[in-house]
């Protein structure tokens, strides 16, 4: 009932070139990319700048595909349980790459949850939203899912990236407006967060340089989606993600402490 609810890959969907595993693997070189920034790069310069922005590609594609994924599954709680587990996995190397960027110190210290953490609560916040008939528990699960998510990577986007892409479900109209609404609300955050402190126009701009990776992410997926999965190297490329962030982020870390 699930499934039929969210909906069917329409045929327009067959003739667009990408799928959803090598949209996937572009937003993990963003990732990369961005992350090797943070870490290694001075922050203000250009190339600094053009890495981080370009990074912010991945949350929104991440957040999508964690709703298509929710309603897909054979089994939710095995979902759930992939990520959790990964997610504790990650946890030392997030740590070892961020703990100067993001806790200020060369060494290694606690310094928020890692990004599958989040989609983990993201992915609950989704089937709490499914299950839960009581409209006052509903708000106390997104209430919930938000303040949690403040103490993780992608602070409060994922969630609201995930709720718009579950409202949209697989209608393309919805989908255009999701990525939309996605891409001017982020934009808005950002601006908010630096407003006061940089000028109204300084601002306004810093707002614009952080929507253009959510914007490019909407175009991928509404102008280039097919809909498919790869037909070969199907579990290579589920697993591959979850191997991949840890081991990345070790990598970055590993390279950080001993540099």
């Amino acid at each position: 009932m699930l499934r039929h609810k969210y909906g069917k890959r329409g045929k327009k969907m067959d003739k667009k070139p990408l799928n959803r595993d090598v949209i996937k693997y572009i937003a993990m070189v963003t990732m990369t990319l961005n992350h090797a920034a943070r870490v290694f790069l001075t922050p203000g310069t250009t190339l600094y700048e053009t890495l981080i922005y370009i990074g912010y590609f991945t949350a929104p594609i991440m957040c999508f595909f964690l709703v298509e994924g929710y309603h897909y599954t054979k089994s939710k709680l095995k979902y759930a349980l992939r990520l959790l587990i990964f997610a504790v996995i990650s946890e030392l190397p997030f740590c070892m790459a961020f703990s100067e960027a993001f806790a200020g110190t060369n060494g290694i210290a606690y310094c928020g949850m890692n990004m599958i953490f989040t989609l983990l609560i993201c992915f609950c916040m989704v089937w709490a939203l499914e299950e839960l008939k009581s409209s006052s528990l509903k708000i106390i699960v997104v209430f919930v899912a938000f303040y949690l998510s403040m103490y993780s990577d992608w602070a409060l986007s994922a969630p609201m990236f995930t709720l718009l892409f579950q409202w949209a479900g697989r209608d393309e109209e919805k989908i255009k407006g999701a990525f939309a609404a996605a891409t001017l609300l982020y934009g808005t955050y950002r601006f908010m967060g630096v407003y006061g402190a940089l000028s109204t126009m300084g601002s306004f701009v810093y707002a614009l340089q952080n929507m253009a990776g959510p914007a490019m992410a909407g175009v991928v997926i509404v102008f280039e989606y097919n809909g498919r999965r790869m037909e070969k190297w199907k579990n290579f490329s589920k697993w591959f993600f979850y191997i991949y962030y840890p081991a990345h982020l070790a990598l970055i870390g590993a390279i950080r402490l001993l540099g």
